[in-house]
């Protein structure tokens, strides 16, 4: 971790009135560092020094104060990656469209999509959605692709 990036994750745990731990600072890294949203079993698998009940209470706390936010995989895995500076405690503005990988089950957040209101019946009031499409990232695109071709030769 840069000293940078270690003062950033610093002053974002010191705005939401979080202890600087060296638990949180971790777990933070390991979420700004992927491009794609991370389930509790994977970061237990790369963090041997934080124990599972201590990870839970991270991930839990972070959700809480608006820090991450939690999207659900294709199996209902509970996935977790960074929110936009939007979100605050108890509030998440998440809404943009969460992709599902069916071949490689990554989860992107697609922050940039432009994802026009929701016109509701009356009488209803949103509060948020989520929206989650699959099919096959970049990466899994191309391969499938390269695959086809090589058939064809």
């Amino acid at each position: 971790m840069t000293k940078t990036a270690l003062k950033d994750f610093e002053a974002l745990l010191e705005r939401h009135r979080l202890k600087k731990t060296a638990p949180r600072l971790k777990v933070l890294s390991m979420l700004a560092a992927k491009n794609v949203a991370t389930s509790q079993p994977d970061l237990e698998g790369v963090m041997n020094d934080i124990d599972r009940v201590t990870l839970y209470r991270i991930l839990s706390a972070f959700e809480e104060k608006g820090i991450i936010h939690k999207v659900f995989d294709l199996n209902g895995t509970a996935n977790y990656a960074m929110c936009s500076s939007n979100c605050g405690e108890n509030h998440h503005h998440d809404e943009h469209l969460h992709f599902n990988c069916t071949s490689c089950k990554n989860v992107y957040c697609l922050d940039d999509l432009d994802l026009h209101g929701i016109d509701l019946p009356n009488g209803f009031k949103l509060d948020g959605f989520t929206l989650y499409a699959t099919g096959l990232c970049p990466k899994c695109s191309k391969a499938v692709s390269k695959n086809n071709s090589k058939q064809f030769n």
